[in-house]
């Protein structure tokens, strides 16, 4: 899962030791997404790529998540789990990042995908078909 925006918070460092007797490391960051309705995504960077990930605050990036829920006494909790980003330049999004020849992104929501032809069904003006019945 992709998600791209703004990071606006580092929550810091959290350290410990597992039942394993195995160190772990984990960073926090908050990113707001873009648009109409902006929304604030808490994710976290656990294990050895807390040390190769890093974001700055106030910067832009597209960010590669896993989500994963789990259940704890009757409540359910969802985790959002980075493995990957790259910071986007400022004025593009990811769409525009795209590799060469890639589709061209989808309309905006609401927008038609493109004008209705005159004959939606391409049934030409002679009205004749081929259906059985």
């Amino acid at each position: 899962m992709e998600i791209e925006g703004i990071i606006i918070s580092d929550l810091g460092v959290t350290e410990g030791v597992s039942k394993a007797g195995r160190n772990w490391k984990k960073k926090e960051y908050v990113l707001e997404t873009a648009g109409v309705y902006p929304r604030k995504v808490k994710f976290t960077v656990f294990g050895d790529k807390a040390d190769t990930l890093t974001f700055k605050v106030g910067t832009s990036y597209q960010v590669s998540v896993d989500a994963e829920s789990r259940e704890f006494n009757g409540r359910w909790y969802t985790d959002l789990t980075a493995y990957a980003s790259h910071e986007i330049q400022a004025g593009q999004s990811a769409a525009q990042q795209a590799p060469m020849g890639a589709s061209e992104p989808a309309p905006a929501f609401g927008q038609p995908a493109s004008p209705m032809s005159p004959d939606p069904l391409g049934m030409g003006s002679d009205n004749t078909d081929d259906l059985p019945f």
